[in-house]
């Protein structure tokens, strides 16, 4: 019974490149009948062009799993260290755009 119980488990792996990870501080999600696409873009103070950085696809059932784990995680997150705050005066769906340092002068 115990060589079942490990052949039904995922081994999923972790490569050092993927695991640095990739910084992104603004998500565009589109989507049609069929999936949904999920843009990572790093928006940088002062540079009016941005890169999306990563890009993944997901079908409506593991869009739907996707929200319900980040709402999970996010209420757990608040448990430990409160809630998270929106910034005052910004759209909470746009990244901010004061990084502090220099402010470019038009």
């Amino acid at each position: 019974m115990e060589d079942l119980k490990n052949s039904n488990q995922l081994q999923i792996e972790l490569t050092e490149e993927v695991a640095q990870g990739i910084y992104s501080n603004l998500a565009i999600i589109t989507h049609s009948s069929s999936e949904f696409v999920l843009d990572f873009v790093r928006v940088m103070p002062g540079i009016p062009k941005a890169n999306v950085k990563s890009r993944i696809i997901l079908t409506p059932e593991h869009a739907k799993r996707l929200l319900l784990a980040l709402q999970e995680n996010i209420q757990k997150y608040e448990s430990v260290n409160g809630p998270i705050k929106n910034v005052r005066g910004h759209d909470p769906l746009l990244p901010p755009m004061s990084f502090g340092g220099p402010v470019p002068i038009a």
